[in-house]
C-alpha cells in the first residue's frame, strides 16, 4: 500500500472544505491540485488511482493525498464524500501514513469532525482550522504502521511513561534512576528501551527538550536570561551559557537577538 509523509507540527490552511458530489455528470475524474493536499472521507464505492496505482473506495474510508498527485477516479454512481483542501507545512517531525485507510471505529468522530469543519468554515475559519487539524492527527494514528522520527504512540508504555514525566519536569532535577522508577523500569532497562525506541539516551533526551524550550523561550518571550535558564532546569547561568553555545551554537544573548 503507498504511503506518504505529513508534517502536524502546526495546523493546516485550510483552502476548501465541503461535501462532494461525484459520478452524476460522468463516472469518471482525472485532476490534480498542484499545491494543495487532499482529504476525503467516503460513504460510496469507488476506485481511486494515485500515480497509476489503484485503491479502493469503500465507505468508511479515509485517503490523504500529497499535493501534484494526479488522481482518478472511477465512480459507480452518484457519490458523495466529506474532503478538505490543504495547505500543510513541514513543521515538525514527519509521519508516515497509508495514501488509503479504513476508519474503524474512529469513524463516528472524524465524521463529526469534519462536518463541523464544513458548518464553521464561513463564519469561524479557525474552529475550521482546529477541527481539520484534529482530524489529521487522527487519521495519522489509524495504523500502527504510522510512525515518526521521534517517539511516539506506539513507544513502549516505559518510555511513554518516561517521556511524559521528563516534559513536565524540565524545570527539576531529574536523573535516570529517578525517571526509571516513574517508569516502573530498572535504569538500565529504560537505557536500553530509550536508545532503541528515541534512537537517543535518556540524558541526551533530557538536555536537548531543556535546549529546545530554552530556545523557544528566549525567541519569543522576554523573560529574562536567569528565568529562562531556571525554567528549563539549568539555573546555574555559567552552565546554561555553556549548554546553549554547545547546543544551539550561540551564546543565550545572541540567541535572543535572531528572529523567530
Amino acid at each position: 500500500m503507498r504511503k506518504t509523509e505529513i508534517h502536524l507540527g502546526e495546523p493546516p490552511v485550510v483552502a476548501a472544505v465541503g461535501v462532494g458530489v461525484h459520478g452524476v455528470a460522468s463516472r469518471t475524474d482525472v485532476f490534480r491540485l498542484p499545491e494543495l493536499w487532499q482529504l476525503h472521507l467516503y460513504q460510496y464505492d469507488a476506485e481511486l488511482t494515485v500515480d497509476g496505482t489503484a485503491h479502493a473506495v469503500r465507505p468508511g474510508r479515509v485517503s490523504l493525498v500529497p499535493p501534484g498527485t494526479t488522481v482518478r477516479y472511477r465512480y459507480q454512481g452518484r457519490s458523495e464524500h466529506l474532503y478538505a483542501h490543504l495547505r500543510i507545512a513541514p513543521a515538525g517531525p514527519s509521519r508516515t501514513v497509508p495514501l488509503m485507510q479504513d476508519t474503524g471505529p474512529e469513524l463516528p468522530f472524524l465524521t463529526r469532525l469534519l462536518l463541523q469543519a464544513v458548518t464553521s468554515a464561513a463564519q469561524t475559519p479557525e474552529r475550521t482550522r482546529s477541527e481539520i487539524w484534529t482530524a489529521l492527527w487522527r487519521v495519522a494514528h489509524l495504523s500502527p504502521a504510522a510512525a515518526h522520527s521521534g517517539p511516539g504512540a506506539h513507544a513502549h508504555p516505559a518510555v511513554t511513561t518516561a517521556i511524559a514525566h521528563i516534559e513536565a519536569h524540565l524545570a527539576t532535577p531529574l536523573t535516570v534512576p529517578g525517571v526509571a522508577r516513574l517508569a516502573g523500569v530498572s535504569h538500565n532497562h529504560l537505557t536500553r528501551l530509550f536508545r532503541t525506541e528515541t534512537g537517543t539516551t535518556v540524558v541526551g533526551y533530557i538536555r536537548r527538550r531543556r535546549l529546545d524550550r530554552a530556545h523557544h523561550l528566549l525567541r519569543a518571550t522576554t523573560l529574562s536570561i536567569p528565568a529562562v535558564a531556571a525554567s528549563v532546569g539549568i539555573p546555574d547561568l555559567q552552565a546554561f551559557n555553556k549548554a546553549c553555545r554547545r547546543e544551539l551554537g550561540a551564546s543565550p544573548r545572541a540567541l535572543r537577538g535572531t528572529t523567530v
